[in-house]
């Protein structure tokens, strides 16, 4: 019994000494802190997100230039996705896999078996009357839309020139120094048939600027001379008229009020 007594004794005084501790423990102690991390979430998307329709813009895919028209460098003749045609002489090809003319001339579309057995290419012909593929043994053409022409030579004027022995070459200096030749000076006034109209840099047809410029001493038109006056005095009356200006709107705007 005694012993009994003894126990009930001892688990009170422990109790009293663990009481305090105890209530001082919060959750903060007891459970760990949660972390963000590792809350589950919906691993399904959201109704109407994934079987949305699509209808979005045109690509506008295909040929834009038929067989046998005339472009220049930079027109494109097919938008295609991959390589359905591929590009041929005097074209090339973008990364979105178009097509482009290099070269001004006309588009042809045709097979190579010599380069590909079953593909189909799309090149720019530098003469209407060309064919591709080309011929690898003919003369290659002229680039630059330029085409090779010969050049026919002027008829040449028969003179028959009288011989050494008929007329000296005294006479002959001499009749050449007595021809009379006209030199027109540059300050001349112009007659308006000999003024004519030069060609100029931006292809208009337009007289000199210094005949241009000659045209009222040419009329007799005098212009006054410049008299430098005193810029001060001209400051100063142009300051007196503002001021001036200035009262009599005050005026009236205080007679109005």
């Amino acid at each position: 019994m005694q012993m009994l007594l003894h126990g009930a004794r001892t688990s009170r005084t422990i109790l009293g000494i663990l009481t305090p501790s105890f209530a001082s423990l919060t959750i903060s102690h007891i459970l760990p802190a949660l972390s963000l991390s590792s809350v589950r979430h919906a691993s399904h998307k959201s109704q109407g997100t994934a079987k949305s329709k699509k209808n979005g813009p045109g690509k506008y895919l295909g040929a834009k230039k038929t067989g046998g028209q005339y472009v220049i460098p930079g027109h494109i003749i097919f938008r295609q996705r991959g390589t359905v045609w591929h590009a041929g002489a005097n074209a090339g090809l973008g990364r979105d896999h178009t097509i482009y003319a290099t070269a001004p001339g006309y588009v042809r579309y045709y097979r190579d078996p010599a380069r590909h057995p079953k593909r189909q290419y799309i090149g720019v012909a530098l003469a209407a009357d060309d064919k591709l593929p080309a011929n690898p043994m003919a003369p290659r053409k002229r680039r630059l839309g330029m085409v090779a022409t010969p050049l026919a030579e002027p008829p040449r004027a028969i003179t028959t020139m009288p011989d050494d022995d008929v007329i000296p070459p005294t006479v002959r200096r001499e009749v050449v120094s007595s021809r009379p030749v006209a030199v027109e000076s540059p300050l001349a006034p112009r007659s308006p048939a000999t003024r004519q109209p030069s060609l100029g840099k931006d292809y208009s047809y337009r007289e000199a600027n210094w005949e241009i410029g000659r045209v009222a001493e040419r009329k007799g038109v005098k212009v006054r001379p410049f008299k430098r006056g005193d810029r001060f005095k001209a400051w100063r009356k142009s300051t007196a008229r503002r001021e001036r200006s200035a009262k009599r709107a005050g005026i009236r705007g205080g007679k109005g009020k």
